[in-house]
């Protein structure tokens, strides 16, 4: 930087060659003034302040996990963004750029040494300093220079080993971070930003809408009720359909859960008494969703089948609760364990055959149920 504004401010290649340089910079500090809105601000200022968190946010919860995990440190992001709230708020009354934990500035901190907090309150000494006695020091430096310092700095960010490890294990991932980079490239940071987040969401309804579900049996030699497409071998109860979705139950996938069960059903041997759902993996449920159940346990009702449900979470039954969905199916539908479940469905159907694996488990809780097997 030195030479380059040495050779810059020597030679003129400012006015001589167009060589973009820093200019002089105004001289003094900002003063404390509070910044009046009118009503034609609100609008551009809302969405100027959106992009700039959005930036922000992406910026330093990426920038601190990375220098963190280099560190062996642990970062809190809550204060992080408390932080940086803070220094916007007091940017913002002394007519100051908004603040962000930028990671060119932060890699070349690191570049020169920085190892602790007190590296940004001597860059602002500094700062004060420039402002105050030396407006004109760095007028001359190219900005090429600069660029040069940010870009050698940075180079250190790109983890080409943990992108070669995400495109192995999560193709779809590896693809988001392309899509991210290409369209901060092509269309700026924001945008870009943008386009991840919005591929990220619609993800993520996906995922939810068509989640992993199966139809559970029990398997020799392995604890628990299986997929029993994983585990052909698997014995499934007869007279019951063991079923477990892996989601929360919401307005987007709640028809979908109601199809495969009945389709469950239709497949299942003949003789379906009951269905339990191992609802462990079910995190929420909305009303659109309870509504729906409510049909499928009339539905299946018709049919002599009976809809039941194990290993509930209670926070998912308080909202089955409030929706009154709990108190129409009735308590006695609801199970603590799938091996409840089970007990009590042979319990009520004795003649149905039990496979031999079921009776070593549930002998003690069903010591009057016939050997059959």
């Amino acid at each position: 930087m030195v030479g380059a504004t040495a050779l810059a401010g020597g030679l003129d290649l400012a006015s001589r060659y167009g060589v973009a340089v820093l200019g002089p910079v105004p001289q003094g500090l900002p003063s404390f003034a509070i910044p009046w809105l009118r009503a034609s601000d609100i609008v551009p200022v809302a969405i100027g302040g959106c992009a700039v968190a959005i930036v922000s946010f992406a910026d330093t919860s990426v920038l601190s996990r990375v220098f963190a995990a280099r560190s062996g440190e642990r970062v809190d992001s809550n204060h992080e963004m408390l932080a940086l709230g803070v220094a916007n708020l007091t940017a913002g009354l002394f007519h100051g750029f908004a603040v962000g934990s930028s990671s060119s500035r932060t890699a070349v901190a690191e570049a020169a040494g920085s190892r602790t907090q007190l590296t940004g309150l001597v860059g602002a000494l500094v700062v004060a300093f420039l402002l105050l006695a030396a407006p004109l020091l760095f007028q001359h430096l190219p900005a090429a220079a600069l660029a040069g310092v940010v870009i050698a700095s940075a180079l250190g960010l790109f983890e080409i080993y943990d992108l070669r490890r995400i495109y192995r294990i999560q193709r779809w991932e590896f693809w988001l971070s392309m899509l991210c980079a290409a369209g901060v490239a092509a269309l700026g940071a924001i945008p870009g930003i943008g386009i991840a987040i919005g591929v990220s969401i619609l993800e993520f309804l996906w995922a939810g809408w068509r989640p992993h579900w199966a139809v559970l049996g029990r398997a020799d030699g392995v604890e628990g009720y299986h997929d029993v497409t994983r585990y052909p071998g698997a014995h499934r109860i007869p007279g019951l359909v063991l079923f477990r979705w892996d989601a929360p139950l919401f307005f987007a996938n709640v028809e979908s859960f109601s199809a495969v069960i009945q389709e469950a059903v239709e497949q299942a041997p003949p003789g379906v008494r009951r269905v339990v759902v191992a609802a462990e993996p079910v995190t929420g449920i909305d009303v659109t969703a309870s509504d729906c159940l409510a049909d499928l346990d009339r539905i299946l009702e018709a049919t002599g089948v009976e809809l039941c449900f194990a290993e509930m979470k209670d926070p998912v039954k308080d909202k089955l609760k409030r929706f009154g969905l709990f108190a129409e199916l009735g308590a006695e539908k609801f199970f603590p364990t799938i091996e409840a479940a089970v007990a009590r469905h042979l319990g009520t159907f004795p003649s149905e055959p039990t496979p031999g694996p079921l009776r070593t488990k549930l002998g003690t809780l069903l010591p009057d149920t016939p050997d059959m097997s």
